[in-house]
């Protein structure tokens, strides 16, 4: 299957990347199709736990050219996000195939790269990947892991705090979720929390001014070729109403981390130890690239060296979603950059006009939506909880 940019994932770096193609003017199916591993809408939204209320989320950014709608703060997030990402797709007529996840990205001889997927292969002459962390959860390995009698999870496997109660739960991690699951675990049962290093704490709203040093920094990382940093290295904590509360009843006081398992529990090299029957791995995600090995973008120290968006081995391949970019604010904003550059480097198949959603009587252009993002027109919901996703 030829075709001209291949897109990885639908999430928000994914959908916004189609619509920005769409909206200069590249054809649908003819000259971009969206591959998705995922079986319907809402990227890793929709994998969250069901205690993610869209009342406890920082904030949902809108996808570009239609507002995010009005919904019960109450209910799932994952429920109102897949549901916003699927009139999306109807509303601009994507070209979403699912669920095709892609095995592996390889270089052709004649200058084109081959997608390959269960579904078959697309040949295309460039590639968006957007296929964010979700997938790719971090387990670190300690001494006796596997000798442990109870049960070990990641935060991706979450659901709700209702199956842990009775039981004493050790939560692995210092990030926004770590200490959104060991505030809402530590209402029902006993806890401990552990961290690699002591956790640093902000009082103050994260605001734009803090959005852009974040993305700075991170971004500095990534054009020297290194790893990205996780946001909570860059932020710190939110010190919000729930998590203060857990920190009243006594839920955050922080430990070292243990030097190995047991199969009862956890133990320290000084002599203390804590009894388990739950340990809660909330130690975070690593950008889901594997698929693109085969293109040997990565540098001696582990990283991928960008560009802007594009890879500095290849200006063919654009990651959004990853280092600066991995997080619904700048999704939209890598999105378009990504798309402007491709349009520069190859000639792209023209496409007709979008159809508008929502009655409009023309589609939204970029430079629209990128203004009603940035003056917040598109939404913002309230939160209660430490920052997440």
């Amino acid at each position: 299957m030829d075709i001209d940019v291949v897109v990885i994932g639908a999430g928000q770096a994914g959908l916004s990347s189609a619509w920005f193609l769409r909206d200069r003017g590249v054809a649908p199916g003819d000259g971009f199709v969206v591959l998705d591993g995922n079986d319907g809408p809402g990227g890793a939204w929709r994998h969250r736990w069901d205690s993610l209320r869209l009342g406890t989320v920082h904030r949902i950014h809108p996808l570009p050219g239609m507002p995010l709608p009005d919904a019960d703060p109450d209910r799932p997030a994952r429920e109102v996000v897949a549901g916003y990402y699927g009139a999306y797709e109807r509303a601009f007529d994507l070209p979403v195939r699912r669920p095709v996840p892609v095995r592996a990205v390889r270089p052709r001889d004649d200058g084109r790269l081959a997608v390959e997927t269960p579904a078959g292969t697309w040949v295309a002459r460039g590639l968006i990947n957007a296929t964010g962390t979700w997938t790719r959860p971090f387990w670190p390995s300690y001494p006796g892991q596997a000798s442990f009698r109870g049960r070990q999870l990641h935060t991706a496997d979450y659901r709700s705090r209702g199956e842990f109660r009775g039981r004493h739960v050790v939560v692995v991690g210092g990030g926004a979720s770590g200490v959104q699951l060991l505030a809402e675990i530590s209402e029902i049962t006993t806890t401990t929390w552990v961290t690699r290093r002591e956790p640093v704490w902000h009082d103050g709203p994260f605001d734009e001014d803090a959005g852009r040093a974040a993305v700075a920094r991170v971004e500095q990382r990534v054009r020297a070729g290194l790893r990205p940093e996780s946001v909570v290295s860059v932020t710190g904590l939110g010190l919000t109403p729930a998590v203060a509360a857990a920190r009243d009843r006594g839920a955050l006081v922080r430990l070292p981390m243990f030097d190995r398992i047991t199969p009862a529990g956890v133990a320290w090299d000084d002599g203390r130890s804590v009894r388990a029957d739950v340990i809660l791995w909330c130690t975070g995600f690593r950008a889901a690239l594997d698929h693109l090995a085969p293109l040997h973008l990565r540098e001696p120290s582990g990283g991928i060296t960008m560009i802007g968006t594009r890879t500095a081995r290849d200006p063919r391949i654009h990651l959004v979603g990853y280092g600066p970019s991995a997080s619904t604010i700048g999704a939209t904003r890598a999105a378009r950059t990504a798309v402007h550059d491709l349009r520069h480097l190859l000639p792209l198949a023209p496409a007709r006009a979008a159809p508008p959603p929502g009655g409009r009587t023309g589609p939204m252009n970029s430079e629209e939506a990128l203004a009603m993002e940035g003056a917040g027109a598109l939404g913002e919901v309230p939160r209660d909880r430490a920052p997440t996703g």
